[in-house]
Parts: structure tokens; sequence; C-alpha cells
């Protein structure tokens, strides 16, 4: 049921069409309502956390929603392709990695990470086509990463920092705020992290 409703909330996206709780009942959840505000909240977690996609209540007394971009990034990768899944899921998990490395990655550190959802250099994912090209080309043009060689290496060796859209677009806090409520934690623990870097 979360996955079909997920389904159901990518197309109201990608259609930018709004959406209602009875719309969700009525056409998704038929059977088990009762159990709507637990399958909507996972939905809803799942959409923030692979699509970079927020669901935000526009009217209450009618449980209207919109989707939007989380954190308000304007990368949705959707652009050239109305069936393409938006991709600022991955740029806000990769944007939170730097963030936590004291504002520098390793390559090979984001690629180990990105292994542990399936995600490969040089391998075709469903949602995010070929990663190389989309983290190490798309993203650098587009300014939201900064991808360059690590000084005096010897085989040459390769870092991530945040570019320079990513810093107008959002800011550390909201990165972290983010990373925080994925996780089911308080920013707090992160915080004191950063402050050891």
């Amino acid at each position: 049921m979360v996955a079909t409703l997920l389904r159901f909330l990518l197309m109201k996206y990608r259609a930018k069409e709004p959406t209602t709780q009875a719309e969700m009942l009525s056409s998704i959840i038929t059977e088990h309502q009762d159990h709507f505000p637990e399958i909507f909240t996972r939905a809803s977690e799942y959409l923030q956390l692979l699509f970079g996609v927020d669901v935000k209540e526009v009217d209450p007394s009618n449980h209207t929603y919109v989707l939007v971009n989380t954190l308000g990034l304007t990368y949705n990768g959707t652009l050239s392709d109305e069936y393409c899944m938006p991709k600022a899921g991955l740029l806000i998990n990769i944007l939170g990695m730097i963030f936590m490395h004291g504002n520098r990655v390793p390559e090979e550190d984001i690629w180990e990470a990105l292994s542990l959802i399936g995600v490969y250099a040089g391998r075709e994912h469903c949602i995010y086509g070929e990663p190389r090209e989309l983290i190490t080309k798309v993203w650098v043009q587009e300014q939201y990463l900064e991808y360059r060689r690590v000084a005096d290496s010897d085989p040459a060796c390769y870092e991530f920092l945040w570019g320079l859209r990513a810093y107008t677009e959002t800011t550390k806090m909201k990165i972290l705020e983010l990373l925080a409520k994925v996780n089911k934690a308080s920013p707090r623990p992160f915080l004191s992290g950063m402050r050891r870097l």
C-alpha cells in the first residue's frame, strides 16, 4: 500500500497537481482506510528521502496537499523527460555526506556510502540513471557540487565539496535538520560531531 501511494504521489508531483486525503482514500487506499495515517506518513518519508520531495498540507480543513522540492533546491532532474523520477533526494544525501565529513569528502567515500543504497558508479540505476555522470558531470555543471582533484595525489584522487548553487539554494542547517529528521534524531549529536572536525 505504501508503494502504491508513493507512485500516486510521484504522479501528482510530476503533473504539478495537488491532492487531497479524500482522493487518496477513494482511489488508492480503498481498503484499510483506518491505517491511512501510517501509510501516508511512511510514503511521505520515502518521498523525501529517495526523491527530495516534501508533502505540504496547504488546506487543513480539506486535507489538501501539494508536493514541493525539499529544502528549496530548484534541481529536480525531470526537465528532459516527463517520466523521469526526481533526483534531488540523492543530491541531498550527498550534500549531507559532504557536510558531515567536514565540508569535503573523498570520491571513494561517496561511492562506498551510495553502494549501501544500491547506487554504483557506472551501473544504471532505475531512479538516478547512470550515477557517475549525474554526480560528477550534471551536478558539477549545475554547480550543486564541486568535484576536484586532491592536490599532490598520485594516483589521482578526487573529492566533492558543496558547489555555489547548493550554498545559494539551501543551508547546512537545513541539511542537518533533514538528516536528523530522517534518522529520527535531534540535530544536537550532529552538531557536536561537527564541532570536533
